[in-house]
């Protein structure tokens, strides 16, 4: 009873001080009823969506124009794809240190230099006359085209945990409408004379456009979003009180109302996982460094080795399964490429508008995520089988409408377990090192399906089949564990 008052009053105090704090500039006006009322900051959050989808729009028209204008060098196909995989190699080793390095100097800092220096390679790519250009063009790109990974990580920042399956799956949808009109943009400009340079500077365009976006976002609705979470978190009232107090005086203490804010005293006081320390950017390289690989060390001494495998394994599967669709399809049933294309454009429009069923399911599963994932990676596996025993087209489309849906959703799921497991402190980091687990998926997928392509033209989806199976098995022993683990953890404040 002594206890249920104490809380009362910390809580009635609150109230009082965040009235009275609240007076001190105009920005904070709004946020005097943040005691009453949880708000989702759905500004910022709408303006990380267009970030997505203004930055898979520019990448999506470059990437069909790639490997043509490799060739167009002078480069011989073994030439061009080692080229082609310097982006990938790169991709596996920076994913995670990025990510972690986000957590570290904060989302704004490196989801800015991110896009700077990204926007850097595709404008000197559009530069590249000789191979050796080409090439040094895609370095700037493979260590630091992580933008999307950093959105993904402050979306985590700004949700719930029961709310980040449903944001997550409308960022995936915005990213993945772009990527479907960009090579429609792409492919009408390389129709006009230099028309992969053109294409290239309008990309480095689109990337330096998003960086200007991502400088006038309302970083300000990040701050007041954490004091928010922490006025209605459920343990130790009286301490978040004296730290909201005392980080509410510190964002009104400038004489102009203008929040000057010490991000990372916030994060620190509150310990809440907060991952936009503006401050830190001013750290030493050495101590940035340092705290990276502290980071890095210690998602890889956790024990997630079952979550980052069954990735692996799905990632490889579902790349196995598109590694040869248009030579299958030719071969199998005769049909033109244009017609596969129109196949795999309505695939891939299926897989944009399933992002937004992903809320409304994940909502009916309870938010049970490992029982989801199961689920869903079972379906997958199911429809690779089915398309590598096709009979006929009809059945193909009919895999290929499912396929798209199931895969949408176990990627939002196999993400948003990565962070369930691994604490939403190391967002940034958990992230990367997913990115890095599925860059070695994509350099396995071509040299699996070449060798079962020697086998059959379903020999490819068929190995994917079978390493589905494999991930299922595995989802089937570990699901138990989770739930256990998830059911303890859900206990713990309680106690």
């Amino acid at each position: 009873m002594f206890r249920k008052e104490q809380h009362s009053n910390a809580f009635h105090r609150f109230r009082i001080d965040c009235s009275s704090l609240c007076q001190c500039g105009s920005m904070y006006n709004s946020n005097c009823a943040i005691a009453h009322k949880r708000l989702r900051p759905t500004r910022i959050i709408r303006c990380i969506y267009m970030v997505g989808f203004m930055d898979l729009f520019g990448v999506s028209m470059i990437i069909p124009l790639l490997s043509h204008h490799v060739k167009s060098l002078g480069a011989s196909p073994t030439v061009a794809g080692i080229v082609g995989s310097t982006y990938g190699v790169l991709q596996l080793f920076s994913s995670t240190v990025v990510g972690s390095w986000s957590d570290v100097v904060g989302r704004r800092y490196s989801l800015l230099t991110c896009l700077l220096l990204s926007g850097f390679g595709y404008g000197l790519l559009g530069l590249s006359t000789s191979i050796a250009l080409f090439v040094l063009a895609r370095i700037p790109v493979g260590l630091f085209k992580h933008s999307l990974s950093i959105c993904r990580a402050l979306l985590s920042d700004l949700v719930l945990e029961k709310e980040r399956p449903l944001v997550m799956g409308h960022f995936n949808a915005a990213s993945s409408v772009g990527f479907i009109l960009g090579p429609v943009v792409g492919g009408y400009l390389t129709e006009h004379e230099g028309g992969f340079y053109l294409s290239s500077f309008v990309c480095a365009a689109i990337f330096l456009l998003n960086a200007g976006l991502v400088w006038m976002l309302p970083w300000s609705e990040t701050l007041n979003h954490r004091i928010d979470a922490n006025a209605n978190s459920k343990t130790k009232p009286s301490k978040s009180y004296d730290e909201l107090k005392n980080s509410v005086q510190q964002n009104c203490s400038d004489k102009n109302h203008v929040c000057h804010t010490n991000a990372s005293a916030v994060r620190s006081q509150t310990n809440g996982g907060w991952g936009w320390r503006d401050m830190s950017v001013v750290q030493p390289a050495w101590r940035q460094l340092t705290s990276v690989w502290i980071r890095i060390r210690m998602v890889a001494s956790s024990d997630m080795w079952d979550v980052f495998l069954v990735r692996l394994l799905m990632a490889v599967s579902i790349m196995l399964y598109y590694s040869n669709f248009s030579l299958a399809m030719e071969e199998r049933f005769q049909l033109k490429p244009k017609v596969t294309g129109y196949l795999i454009s309505y695939s891939s429009m299926l897989g944009a508008l399933a992002g937004c069923l992903v809320g409304p399911v994940t909502h009916l599963y309870g938010n049970n995520m490992s029982a989801l994932l199961l689920h869903s990676t079972a379906l997958t596996c199911t429809l690779i089988f089915l398309y590598a025993t096709a009979p006929n087209v009809w059945q193909v489309l009919l895999t290929s409408t499912f396929f798209a849906i199931s895969t949408t959703i176990g990627r939002t799921c196999i993400t948003d377990l990565e962070l369930q497991r691994g604490g939403a402190q190391a967002s940034g980091t958990l992230i990367g090192a997913g990115q890095s687990v599925t860059a070695v998926g994509r350099v396995l997928a071509p040299l699996l399906s070449g060798l079962a392509q020697e086998v059959s033209p379903c020999g490819p989806p068929s190995l994917g089949g079978v390493l589905g199976l494999v991930a299922v098995g595995l989802l089937f022993v570990r699901t138990p564990k989770w739930d256990s683990k998830t059911k303890v953890k859900d206990k713990s404040p309680k106690q």
